[in-house]
């Protein structure tokens, strides 16, 4: 399996506070990779250190190299929108636009000129929600409000949102703290079927979520990380004292 994002002596600063130190890891394509810790712990910040979002907070500064494909993203000639269109976000809460259902898929196709004919992108669109496993729940009502979905659908929606621009890469800031159990277990299956064609690196709390829905886990602690293995080794065999107490429950 091929590393699609390498992360190499990278450290991150608010101001003066280093919230990242001096991070080594790789990011396997097609493969969901989870990030575990406390409250604080650097793990959000590390998330959207890997699509440059960090970049509109006002005094902040990296350090070290982040690879994407091959090409560090820190480079100074990288396009951040563009970056931004191959590694995609979606969010702790669903943040459907308040327009269509539609609307909502079309929105980023129409900005980067993906589709010149309606037709093109009504498949685009059908596509989308297909891969977000919503289409059969909305086709008959693509006009609607995207207000008027479900939380759970919100949340899909706003998954079909960031694949219809074909990304290569989907970042998942706490999808499911939102939601309620049955909701969160229909985008733990949507994210499995998902990796077979993306690769997903997501943060949560819930440390049963990591165990059940990823294939590699990585353990932050003080904005270090501690622990980087696969899921099943981590949680079954963790090398590091400190994250056998954290997924005890002895420090947390």
């Amino acid at each position: 399996m091929n590393n699609k994002i390498e992360v190499r002596e990278f450290s991150f600063y608010y101001g003066a506070f280093q919230a990242l130190k001096n991070l080594y890891l790789d990011i396997r394509e097609n493969a969901i990779t989870a990030l575990i810790g406390p409250s604080g712990c650097g793990k959000s910040t590390f998330l959207r250190c890997l699509n440059r979002m960090n970049d509109t907070i006002r005094g902040t500064r990296a350090e070290g190299q982040v690879f994407f494909d091959g090409r560090d993203i820190y480079a100074p000639a990288v396009d951040v929108v563009e970056l931004r269109q191959h590694i995609g976000m979606v969010f702790q809460r669903p943040n459907p636009f308040p327009q269509s259902i539609y609307d909502n898929v079309a929105f980023g196709p129409r900005v980067v000129g993906m589709a010149a004919r309606r037709s093109e992108l009504d498949r685009l669109v059908q596509e989308s929600l297909e891969g977000a496993a919503l289409w059969d729940e909305v086709k008959h009502r693509l006009r609607d409000s995207a207000l008027d979905l479900n939380p759970g659908q919100q949340q899909r929606l706003c998954i079909a949102r960031t694949i219809a621009v074909k990304p290569k890469v989907i970042l998942m800031d706490e999808p499911c703290s939102a939601l309620d159990p049955v909701a969160t277990l229909s985008v733990e299956d949507l994210m499995r079927r998902l990796a077979q064609e993306y690769t997903i690196v997501i943060v949560t709390h819930n440390m049963q979520q990591a165990a059940r829905a990823s294939h590699y886990t990585g353990f932050f602690w003080l904005g270090e990380l501690v622990e980087f293995n696969t899921t099943e080794n981590l949680f079954s065999a963790p090398k590091a004292p400190l994250t056998e107490a954290y997924i005890t429950g002895r420090r947390g």
